[in-house]
């Protein structure tokens, strides 16, 4: 439609001119002594139009050719830019399909592109860390060095490839470098507890995981296991004396006390350095929260010296619990033990033997024949005794 206006009107125009130029009696004389020439008005018009259109063209043509130069700059920034977020492109596509040689391979083209080199580089560090090219991905990140734009990115890629190629040593000092640089957020934080992790930093590991708990940014499980990795080692440490024990169990919170991983690594290391009080302490508030056998072989473990008081209150501890817990074969045999103890022996006979028919672990079997044993040793009934022996001695093979 539009080319049929445009057809339209030319011809009218034409029409139009052609009617006027019939009509136009005028001419032009144009005087150069000793020339005259006679020109029609209609003709010297034409001629007008012609010279206006050859000068546009030529001061078209020449302003293009001045112009080539930059223009042709112009057409090679473009390309090289064009070529530069294409091969960025291709980078990212390439890393996260997994196909990390072509991934540096590109990041190479779009370094060339100054605008793109610092996360070609980023990338080109990640594709060479996953190719095991140490070397080349310590250039990598050499070149980010002098960018200030791009150091918290650069921090954080050497921080997490850095604890994953297992060096918590340099990932440590990245990530002081970031904290030095006023960046504290939570990703930050993750990578740090990792490294510090790795490097068996425990008491510096249950810091963060607290403050990573604050911001709900770790699983409940993965924290609740990072705490005990944490607590087994400061507890366990053979070098700690009693002062130390009681300084490292001073620091743990309260919620965490009650913890039956926690309160039977905590009563083992009382235990092994004599603080039975402690100990027993530890186990009693523990299973008060929350019941565990292994806090209640600890709490056997931690039996005071026969004829004290302390004894006694373990004994009327154990009988209140089996009250409630009747069929369980751990506090049975933690009763039956500490009555042996105290000399209780047909409240001792009768706890073992319920232990020892409820028990469903070859170690309960085994520890409760020992203790039948010693008991009618010291009733002396050897037949019984060595009966039991060898029903200890059988439960050890098996």
């Amino acid at each position: 439609m539009r080319l049929f206006l445009w057809l339209l009107a030319l011809m009218a125009a034409a029409i139009g001119i052609a009617v006027t130029a019939r009509f136009n009696p005028g001419n032009v004389v144009l005087f150069y002594p000793p020339h005259r020439i006679d020109l029609s008005l209609n003709f010297f018009v034409v001629l007008q139009v012609a010279l206006f259109v050859l000068l546009y063209v030529l001061i078209r043509a020449f302003r293009a050719t001045v112009k080539m130069p930059g223009r042709v700059a112009a057409y090679r920034l473009r390309k090289r830019e064009r070529d530069g977020n294409k091969g960025l492109r291709e980078a990212l596509k390439a890393l996260f399909e997994g196909r990390f040689g072509h991934a540096e391979k590109a990041a190479l083209r779009a370094a060339e592109l100054p605008e793109n080199a610092g996360v070609a580089a980023l990338i080109g560090a990640r594709a060479a860390h996953r190719m095991r090219q140490t070397a080349r991905r310590d250039n990598w990140l050499a070149r980010l060095s002098d960018d200030p734009v791009l150091k918290t990115a650069r921090l954080m890629t050497m921080t997490e490839l850095l604890v994953d190629d297992h060096q918590p040593e340099l990932a440590l000092e990245a990530v002081r470098e970031l904290n030095a640089s006023g960046t504290r957020h939570i990703h930050a934080l993750q990578w740090s507890l990792k490294a510090q992790q790795q490097a068996k930093n425990w008491p510096e590991v249950l810091r963060l995981v607290r403050s990573l708990d604050k911001h709900r940014a770790l699983h409940p499980a993965l924290s609740s296991r990072l705490r005990e990795l944490a607590y087994d080692d400061l507890l366990s440490d053979s070098t700690h004396d009693a002062e130390s024990v009681r300084r490292v169990w001073a620091t743990v919170p309260t919620v965490d006390r009650v913890k039956p991983f926690v309160a039977c690594r905590a009563a083992t290391a009382f235990n092994a350095r004599g603080l039975h009080d402690e100990a027993r302490l530890v186990a009693e508030e523990a299973l008060a929260a929350d019941w565990d056998e292994r806090v209640v072989r600890t709490y056997r473990e931690a039996a005071a010296p026969a004829g004290t008081p302390a004894l006694l209150t373990q004994i009327e501890h154990c009988e209140g619990w089996l009250r409630a817990r009747p069929t369980d074969a751990e506090l049975a045999l933690t009763l039956g033990s500490l009555c042996l103890k105290q000399k209780l022996w047909g409240k001792a006979q009768r706890y073992l033997e319920q232990a020892l028919s409820d028990a469903a672990d070859p170690r309960m079997v085994r520890e409760s024949h020992l203790k039948l044993a010693q008991l009618h040793d010291a009733l002396q009934q050897p037949e019984e005794a060595a009966n039991h022996y060898r029903q200890c001695a059988l439960a050890t093979i098996l």
